[in-house]
Protein backbone atom coordinates (compact mmCIF):
# COMPACT_ATOMS: atom_id res chain seq x y z
CA UNK A 1 0.00 0.00 0.00
CA UNK A 2 0.99 3.64 -0.46
CA UNK A 3 1.34 5.07 3.05
CA UNK A 4 1.67 8.67 4.21
CA UNK A 5 3.59 8.42 7.46
CA UNK A 6 3.51 11.38 9.85
CA UNK A 7 6.94 11.62 11.47
CA UNK A 8 7.91 13.87 14.38
CA UNK A 9 11.57 13.17 15.03
CA UNK A 10 10.73 10.99 18.03
CA UNK A 11 11.45 7.31 18.46
CA UNK A 12 7.80 6.20 18.19
CA UNK A 13 7.17 7.53 14.70
CA UNK A 14 10.67 6.34 13.61
CA UNK A 15 9.95 2.76 14.65
CA UNK A 16 6.53 3.03 13.00
CA UNK A 17 8.33 3.89 9.75
CA UNK A 18 10.76 1.00 10.25
CA UNK A 19 7.92 -1.48 10.60
CA UNK A 20 6.09 -0.12 7.55
CA UNK A 21 9.23 -0.49 5.43
CA UNK A 22 9.78 -4.01 6.77
CA UNK A 23 6.23 -4.89 5.72
CA UNK A 24 6.96 -3.78 2.18
CA UNK A 25 4.77 -0.68 1.96
CA UNK A 26 5.47 2.27 -0.31
CA UNK A 27 6.07 4.93 2.35
CA UNK A 28 6.27 8.71 2.04
CA UNK A 29 7.22 10.76 5.09
CA UNK A 30 5.56 14.01 6.16
CA UNK A 31 6.63 16.46 8.83
CA UNK A 32 4.01 19.02 9.91
CA UNK A 33 5.58 22.40 10.59
CA UNK A 34 3.99 24.70 13.15
CA UNK A 35 5.74 27.98 14.00
CA UNK A 36 5.57 29.78 17.33
CA UNK A 37 2.65 32.06 18.14
CA UNK A 38 4.84 35.12 17.50
CA UNK A 39 5.45 33.96 13.95
CA UNK A 40 9.08 33.03 14.57
CA UNK A 41 10.71 29.66 14.11
CA UNK A 42 11.01 27.02 16.83
CA UNK A 43 14.54 25.73 17.57
CA UNK A 44 13.17 22.41 18.84
CA UNK A 45 11.36 21.99 15.51
CA UNK A 46 14.66 22.37 13.66
CA UNK A 47 16.12 19.55 15.75
CA UNK A 48 13.05 17.41 15.04
CA UNK A 49 13.27 18.05 11.31
CA UNK A 50 16.96 17.17 11.26
CA UNK A 51 16.15 13.85 12.91
CA UNK A 52 13.35 13.23 10.40
CA UNK A 53 15.82 13.85 7.58
CA UNK A 54 18.18 11.24 9.04
CA UNK A 55 15.35 8.68 9.14
CA UNK A 56 14.34 9.52 5.57
CA UNK A 57 17.91 9.06 4.31
CA UNK A 58 18.31 5.87 6.33
CA UNK A 59 15.41 4.21 4.50
CA UNK A 60 15.65 6.08 1.20
CA UNK A 61 12.22 7.63 1.60
CA UNK A 62 10.89 11.00 0.41
CA UNK A 63 10.33 13.56 3.19
CA UNK A 64 7.94 16.47 2.71
CA UNK A 65 7.70 19.35 5.15
CA UNK A 66 4.18 20.78 5.19
CA UNK A 67 3.03 23.93 6.97
CA UNK A 68 -0.24 24.09 8.89
CA UNK A 69 0.79 27.05 11.03
CA UNK A 70 -2.27 29.24 10.54
CA UNK A 71 -4.68 26.33 10.74
CA UNK A 72 -3.13 25.23 14.02
CA UNK A 73 -3.33 28.63 15.69
CA UNK A 74 -6.81 29.35 14.35
CA UNK A 75 -8.33 26.01 15.31
CA UNK A 76 -6.32 24.48 18.17
CA UNK A 77 -4.68 27.21 20.18
CA UNK A 78 -7.58 29.63 19.75
CA UNK A 79 -9.82 26.87 21.13
CA UNK A 80 -7.42 26.51 24.08
CA UNK A 81 -7.40 30.25 24.79
CA UNK A 82 -11.18 30.57 24.48
CA UNK A 83 -11.66 27.58 26.80
CA UNK A 84 -9.35 28.75 29.60
CA UNK A 85 -10.78 32.28 29.39
CA UNK A 86 -14.16 30.75 30.24
CA UNK A 87 -12.58 29.13 33.30
CA UNK A 88 -12.64 25.68 31.73
CA UNK A 89 -9.90 23.09 31.12
CA UNK A 90 -8.96 22.49 27.46
CA UNK A 91 -7.18 19.56 25.87
CA UNK A 92 -5.28 20.87 22.83
CA UNK A 93 -3.90 17.41 21.98
CA UNK A 94 -7.39 16.02 21.40
CA UNK A 95 -8.30 18.90 19.10
CA UNK A 96 -4.94 18.78 17.33
CA UNK A 97 -5.47 15.16 16.30
CA UNK A 98 -8.95 15.80 14.94
CA UNK A 99 -8.36 19.20 13.32
CA UNK A 100 -4.71 19.15 12.22
CA UNK A 101 -3.09 15.71 11.92
CA UNK A 102 -6.20 13.94 10.64
CA UNK A 103 -8.15 16.98 9.49
CA UNK A 104 -6.30 19.52 7.37
CA UNK A 105 -3.41 17.15 6.64
CA UNK A 106 -5.78 14.47 5.38
CA UNK A 107 -7.75 16.91 3.25
CA UNK A 108 -4.66 18.30 1.53
CA UNK A 109 -2.13 15.45 1.44
CA UNK A 110 -3.20 12.27 3.21
CA UNK A 111 -6.20 11.53 0.99
CA UNK A 112 -3.86 10.84 -1.92
CA UNK A 113 -2.57 7.72 -0.14
CA UNK A 114 -4.17 4.41 0.78
CA UNK A 115 -3.55 5.04 4.49
CA UNK A 116 -2.04 7.54 6.88
CA UNK A 117 0.23 6.08 9.58
CA UNK A 118 1.32 7.60 12.90
CA UNK A 119 3.35 6.59 15.94
CA UNK A 120 0.34 6.68 18.27
CA UNK A 121 -0.09 3.95 20.86
CA UNK A 122 -3.50 2.77 19.71
CA UNK A 123 -4.98 0.11 17.45
CA UNK A 124 -8.10 -0.70 15.48
CA UNK A 125 -10.55 -3.60 15.59
CA UNK A 126 -13.05 -4.70 12.96
CA UNK A 127 -16.40 -5.86 14.34
CA UNK A 128 -19.37 -6.73 12.11
CA UNK A 129 -17.76 -4.92 9.21
CA UNK A 130 -17.18 -1.72 11.21
CA UNK A 131 -13.82 -0.32 12.34
CA UNK A 132 -13.44 0.64 15.99
CA UNK A 133 -10.67 2.49 17.82
CA UNK A 134 -9.00 0.01 20.19
CA UNK A 135 -6.57 0.43 23.07
CA UNK A 136 -2.85 -0.39 23.07
CA UNK A 137 -1.35 -3.15 25.26
CA UNK A 138 0.81 -0.63 27.11
CA UNK A 139 -1.65 1.10 29.50
CA UNK A 140 0.85 3.80 30.47
CA UNK A 141 1.39 4.85 26.84
CA UNK A 142 -2.12 4.21 25.49
CA UNK A 143 -3.26 7.33 23.59
CA UNK A 144 -6.81 6.46 22.64
CA UNK A 145 -8.13 9.23 24.88
CA UNK A 146 -6.27 11.75 22.69
CA UNK A 147 -7.95 10.18 19.64
CA UNK A 148 -11.46 10.07 21.08
CA UNK A 149 -12.81 12.98 18.96
CA UNK A 150 -11.66 11.78 15.53
CA UNK A 151 -14.32 10.89 12.96
CA UNK A 152 -15.11 7.48 11.53
CA UNK A 153 -13.76 8.59 8.17
CA UNK A 154 -10.47 9.61 9.78
CA UNK A 155 -10.19 6.37 11.73
CA UNK A 156 -10.89 4.28 8.62
CA UNK A 157 -7.89 5.86 6.89
CA UNK A 158 -5.47 5.44 9.81
CA UNK A 159 -2.77 2.89 10.62
CA UNK A 160 -0.99 2.53 13.97
CA UNK A 161 2.14 0.45 13.18
CA UNK A 162 3.39 0.32 16.80
CA UNK A 163 -0.04 0.09 18.40
CA UNK A 164 0.52 -3.56 19.32
CA UNK A 165 3.82 -2.90 21.12
CA UNK A 166 4.71 -1.76 24.62
CA UNK A 167 7.06 1.21 24.84
CA UNK A 168 9.93 -1.00 26.05
CA UNK A 169 9.72 -3.03 22.83
CA UNK A 170 9.70 0.13 20.69
CA UNK A 171 12.89 1.26 22.42
CA UNK A 172 14.43 -2.19 21.97
CA UNK A 173 13.72 -2.18 18.23
CA UNK A 174 15.16 1.33 17.91
CA UNK A 175 18.38 0.23 19.62
CA UNK A 176 18.58 -3.01 17.67
CA UNK A 177 18.38 -1.28 14.27
CA UNK A 178 20.60 1.62 15.43
CA UNK A 179 18.01 4.36 15.03
CA UNK A 180 19.65 7.77 15.39
CA UNK A 181 16.99 8.73 17.95
CA UNK A 182 16.95 5.43 19.85
CA UNK A 183 17.86 7.16 23.11
CA UNK A 184 16.12 10.46 22.48
CA UNK A 185 13.78 11.51 25.27
CA UNK A 186 10.03 11.55 24.64
CA UNK A 187 8.47 14.95 24.01
CA UNK A 188 6.43 16.26 26.94
CA UNK A 189 5.03 19.30 25.15
CA UNK A 190 1.46 19.94 24.10
CA UNK A 191 1.07 18.63 20.55
CA UNK A 192 3.24 20.92 18.39
CA UNK A 193 4.06 23.41 21.16
CA UNK A 194 7.26 21.53 21.91
CA UNK A 195 9.31 23.24 24.60
CA UNK A 196 6.99 26.23 25.04
CA UNK A 197 5.87 26.65 28.66
CA UNK A 198 2.08 26.41 28.74
CA UNK A 199 1.61 29.04 31.48
CA UNK A 200 3.92 31.42 29.64
CA UNK A 201 1.82 30.94 26.51
CA UNK A 202 -1.40 31.68 28.42
CA UNK A 203 0.16 34.72 30.13
CA UNK A 204 1.35 36.12 26.82
CA UNK A 205 -2.15 36.00 25.35
CA UNK A 206 -4.44 36.55 28.34
CA UNK A 207 -2.17 38.39 30.75
CA UNK A 208 -2.78 38.23 34.50
CA UNK A 209 -5.93 38.88 36.53
CA UNK A 210 -5.23 38.70 40.28
CA UNK A 211 -7.99 37.41 42.53
CA UNK A 212 -8.61 35.72 45.86
CA UNK A 213 -7.82 32.14 46.83
CA UNK A 214 -10.46 31.14 49.39
CA UNK A 215 -10.81 28.08 51.62
CA UNK A 216 -14.14 26.60 50.58
CA UNK A 217 -15.09 25.27 54.01
CA UNK A 218 -14.52 28.51 55.96
CA UNK A 219 -14.65 31.30 53.38
CA UNK A 220 -11.27 32.52 54.62
CA UNK A 221 -9.00 34.24 52.11
CA UNK A 222 -5.66 32.39 52.01
CA UNK A 223 -3.83 34.27 49.29
CA UNK A 224 -4.07 35.51 45.72
CA UNK A 225 -3.84 33.90 42.30
CA UNK A 226 -2.58 35.63 39.16
CA UNK A 227 -5.48 34.55 36.98
CA UNK A 228 -8.06 31.77 37.23
CA UNK A 229 -6.99 30.59 33.77
CA UNK A 230 -3.70 29.30 35.22
CA UNK A 231 -5.54 26.81 37.44
CA UNK A 232 -7.74 23.78 36.93
CA UNK A 233 -9.99 21.66 39.13
CA UNK A 234 -7.98 19.04 41.00
CA UNK A 235 -4.73 21.02 40.79
CA UNK A 236 -2.42 20.77 43.80
CA UNK A 237 0.89 22.33 42.80
CA UNK A 238 1.55 25.94 41.93
CA UNK A 239 -0.85 27.60 44.35
CA UNK A 240 1.83 29.12 46.55
CA UNK A 241 0.02 28.28 49.80
CA UNK A 242 1.61 26.95 52.98
CA UNK A 243 0.16 24.36 55.33
CA UNK A 244 -1.13 22.14 52.54
CA UNK A 245 -1.62 20.17 50.51
CA UNK A 246 -4.29 22.39 48.97
CA UNK A 247 -6.47 21.39 46.02
CA UNK A 248 -8.45 23.59 43.66
CA UNK A 249 -12.05 22.41 44.01
CA UNK A 250 -14.03 25.22 42.41
CA UNK A 251 -13.63 28.40 40.38
CA UNK A 252 -16.12 31.29 40.51
CA UNK A 253 -15.43 33.14 37.28
CA UNK A 254 -17.73 36.18 37.78
CA UNK A 255 -16.05 36.92 41.14
CA UNK A 256 -12.57 35.84 39.98
CA UNK A 257 -12.25 33.55 43.01
CA UNK A 258 -10.54 30.18 43.29
CA UNK A 259 -11.79 27.90 46.06
CA UNK A 260 -9.44 25.38 47.63
CA UNK A 261 -9.66 22.61 50.18
CA UNK A 262 -6.90 21.20 52.37
CA UNK A 263 -5.84 17.62 53.06
CA UNK A 264 -4.24 14.66 51.36
CA UNK A 265 -7.60 12.98 50.96
CA UNK A 266 -10.15 15.77 51.24
CA UNK A 267 -13.57 14.76 49.98
CA UNK A 268 -13.91 18.11 48.23
CA UNK A 269 -11.53 16.97 45.49
CA UNK A 270 -13.67 13.93 44.65
CA UNK A 271 -17.03 13.23 43.05
CA UNK A 272 -19.06 10.29 41.77
CA UNK A 273 -20.99 12.02 38.98
CA UNK A 274 -19.78 13.48 35.68
CA UNK A 275 -22.14 15.46 33.46
CA UNK A 276 -21.21 15.33 29.77
CA UNK A 277 -22.36 17.30 26.75
CA UNK A 278 -21.43 17.25 23.06
CA UNK A 279 -21.01 13.47 23.14
CA UNK A 280 -19.14 12.24 20.08
CA UNK A 281 -19.23 8.60 18.97
CA UNK A 282 -16.42 7.65 16.57
CA UNK A 283 -18.01 4.64 14.90
CA UNK A 284 -21.46 4.35 16.46
CA UNK A 285 -23.30 4.55 19.75
CA UNK A 286 -23.09 0.89 20.82
CA UNK A 287 -26.20 1.22 22.99
CA UNK A 288 -28.36 3.36 20.71
CA UNK A 289 -30.95 0.68 20.01
CA UNK A 290 -30.74 -1.21 23.29
CA UNK A 291 -31.06 1.04 26.29
CA UNK A 292 -30.59 4.49 27.75
CA UNK A 293 -28.05 3.27 30.30
CA UNK A 294 -25.05 0.95 30.12
CA UNK A 295 -21.99 -0.21 32.02
CA UNK A 296 -18.77 1.39 30.76
CA UNK A 297 -15.15 2.13 31.56
CA UNK A 298 -13.95 5.71 31.22
CA UNK A 299 -11.12 8.20 31.74
CA UNK A 300 -11.70 11.82 32.77
CA UNK A 301 -8.00 12.67 32.30
CA UNK A 302 -4.96 11.12 30.61
CA UNK A 303 -4.03 8.23 32.86
CA UNK A 304 -3.20 4.52 32.63
CA UNK A 305 -6.13 3.83 34.94
CA UNK A 306 -9.67 3.09 33.73
CA UNK A 307 -12.66 3.80 35.96
CA UNK A 308 -15.81 1.66 35.94
CA UNK A 309 -19.21 3.32 35.88
CA UNK A 310 -22.63 3.61 34.27
CA UNK A 311 -23.41 5.93 31.37
CA UNK A 312 -26.95 7.26 31.02
CA UNK A 313 -28.35 9.30 28.15
CA UNK A 314 -30.50 12.21 29.29
CA UNK A 315 -30.82 14.08 25.97
CA UNK A 316 -29.53 13.87 22.39
CA UNK A 317 -25.85 14.53 23.20
CA UNK A 318 -26.17 14.88 26.97
CA UNK A 319 -25.07 12.06 29.24
CA UNK A 320 -24.31 11.41 32.90
CA UNK A 321 -21.68 9.03 34.27
CA UNK A 322 -22.15 7.53 37.72
CA UNK A 323 -18.81 6.16 38.85
CA UNK A 324 -18.31 3.03 40.94
CA UNK A 325 -15.44 4.76 42.76
CA UNK A 326 -14.51 8.31 43.71
CA UNK A 327 -13.23 10.47 40.85
CA UNK A 328 -10.50 13.02 41.52
CA UNK A 329 -10.41 16.38 39.74
CA UNK A 330 -13.58 16.58 37.64
CA UNK A 331 -12.61 19.57 35.48
CA UNK A 332 -15.29 21.29 33.37
CA UNK A 333 -14.22 21.64 29.75
CA UNK A 334 -12.05 18.52 29.86
CA UNK A 335 -12.87 15.49 27.71
CA UNK A 336 -14.01 12.19 29.18
CA UNK A 337 -13.34 9.20 26.93
CA UNK A 338 -15.78 6.28 26.93
CA UNK A 339 -14.64 2.65 26.70
CA UNK A 340 -16.19 -0.79 26.58
CA UNK A 341 -16.38 -2.46 30.02
CA UNK A 342 -13.44 -4.72 29.09
CA UNK A 343 -11.31 -1.61 28.30
CA UNK A 344 -10.72 -2.88 24.76
CA UNK A 345 -12.62 -0.36 22.62
CA UNK A 346 -12.74 3.42 22.79
CA UNK A 347 -16.16 4.53 21.57
CA UNK A 348 -15.74 8.31 21.76
CA UNK A 349 -15.89 11.12 24.27
CA UNK A 350 -17.94 13.91 25.80
CA UNK A 351 -17.08 17.28 27.33
CA UNK A 352 -17.45 17.70 31.10
CA UNK A 353 -19.99 20.41 31.92
CA UNK A 354 -19.14 20.53 35.62
CA UNK A 355 -20.53 19.65 39.01
CA UNK A 356 -21.64 22.08 41.67
CA UNK A 357 -19.67 22.46 44.89
CA UNK A 358 -21.20 25.01 47.20
CA UNK A 359 -18.89 27.00 49.51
Amino acid sequence: MRIAALISGGVDSAVAVHRLVEQGHDVSLFYIRIGLDNGEGDCSAEEDLEMCSLIARRYGLPLTEVSLHQEYWDNVMQYALDTVKQGLTPNPDVMCNRMIKFGFFEQRWGHEFDKTATGHYASTAEIDGKIFLATAPDPVKDQTDFLSRITYGQLSHLMFPIGDLPKSEVRRIAREVNMPNAYRRDSQGICFLGKINYNDFIRRHLGEKPGAIVEIETGKKLGEHRGYWFHTIGQRKGLGLSGGPWYVVKKCIPDNVIYVSRGYDTEKQYGHTIHLDEMHWITLDPWAEKCQSAEIAFKNRHSPEFIAGRLTRIADREYVIESDTRIQGIAPGQFTSIYSPDRRLCYGSGIITGREIKP
